[in-house]
């Protein structure tokens, strides 16, 4: 019985410790599978991100080479018109492949400081935002020859600046200068007065003078054409009264001063008798600068400069008028005037009359400006 006893209760056993193992390695089982599940799933999760970032990325921009490792190669010549933002010109490099991101260039172009001038710039393509940068700014000197022409330059002036920006010797250009025809410009010009375009220039190193000259006349006569004049001379009486105008009163005002530049030169006109009078017509005749004219020099009919003793137009231009004198020359203000005095040479404040009376009572105003501004008025 005892054994019986013995044997029976070591089966009862058995069973129950089977069970127990059993659930153990089933629970354990269920865990790495759970683990498993867990690590496909994470690893599906982090697949997917990776898909997604490739898709959004061109979306987002994430993707987009915002500037070239440079130098860059060849050459790329883009024209910066007179007025354009940087934005603008960031554009244009973008369109001939000279920076990789327009964003990204205004960003350095902004960064730097600089100011943007109108011209003709020399780039490569593929240039680092920085490089680019430089030949806007004109760091880049060593690669170009630069000047800059201010507006109511006269011809001398406009030709010195030219020669000690480009290296070219003042008697080459001189000899252009006299010899106007070659360049396009109307018949009756002696010489280049009044049609060398002001603004800021570079070209290549070793550009040739006569190359750079027909740029500047080029620039003059076109702006002219876009105006509607065309016939020669009427572009050459159109330059003679816009560097008048530009020599004569504020920007803001030329519209107006070209507007009584006409009327007094309309032949019913009793008034002014078909004189300009025009201070800066008769000092250019006399080749001086000033303010103050004696009567014998108002006088004197031999200054065919002299607008207030020859009836009409100057003999020629008294300088390079710029883009806005242009023209205003070419479609004047409409307006009643026959005077004007700038009465404040700082602000160029210019008043505007139809009677004689009432300009001299601005001219006691410009006097008197004179008179609490010593030597500015000589």
């Amino acid at each position: 019985m005892d054994e019986l006893h013995h044997d029976d209760h070591h089966d009862l056993i058995a069973p129950i410790e089977q069970s127990a193992s059993t659930k153990a390695a089933a629970k354990k089982a269920r865990r790495r599978r759970r683990v498993l599940a867990l690590l496909i799933t994470l690893g599906v999760f982090v697949a997917a991100i990776a898909i997604g970032a490739q898709f959004l990325k061109p979306l987002l921009g994430m993707d987009k080479v915002t500037d070239y490792p440079g130098p860059g190669t060849g050459s790329v010549s883009i024209t910066v018109p007179e007025g354009s933002g940087p934005k603008a010109v960031a554009v244009a490099l973008v369109e001939n492949k000279v920076v990789a991101d327009a964003d990204a260039f205004v960003k350095e172009f902004l960064n730097d400081g600089g100011e943007l001038s109108p011209g003709e710039f020399t780039f490569r393509t593929e240039m680092k935002n920085s490089d680019a940068v430089d030949v806007l700014v004109n760091k880049d000197s060593s690669k170009v020859m630069y000047f800059a022409l201010s507006a109511g330059l006269r011809i001398n002036e406009s030709l010195e600046a030219i020669s000690k920006g480009s290296g070219i010797s003042l008697q080459e250009l001189n000899a252009l200068n006299q010899a106007p025809a070659q360049f396009g410009v109307p018949s009756k010009a002696k010489n280049l007065e009044g049609f060398l375009a002001p603004g800021e220039y570079r070209f290549p190193l070793g550009t040739p003078a006569k190359d750079i000259i027909q740029k500047l006349v080029t620039t003059t006569v076109d702006e002219l054409k876009s105006q509607g004049i065309t016939e020669p001379a009427k572009q050459y009486d159109t330059v003679t009264i816009a560097s008048i105008v530009q020599a004569e009163g504020g920007q803001a005002d030329y519209g107006n001063v070209a507007g009584a530049i006409y009327n007094r030169l309309k032949p019913n006109n009793v008034e002014t008798s078909g004189l300009i009078q025009s201070d800066a017509t008769v000092t250019y005749g006399l080749g001086k600068k000033s303010f103050h004219l004696t009567e014998e020099e108002k006088a004197d009919k031999s200054n065919t400069y002299n607008t207030y003793a020859n009836v009409g137009l100057p003999a020629g231009p008294i300088g390079s008028p710029g883009k806005t004198a242009i023209d205003a020359a070419a479609k004047p203000t409409p307006n009643d005037y026959l005077y004007w005095v700038t009465i404040n040479l700082d602000t160029k404040e210019t008043k505007f009359s139809k009677t004689l009376a009432e300009h001299n009572t601005y001219v006691e105003q410009y006097n008197a400006w004179c008179t609490a501004n010593p030597g500015r008025c000589v």
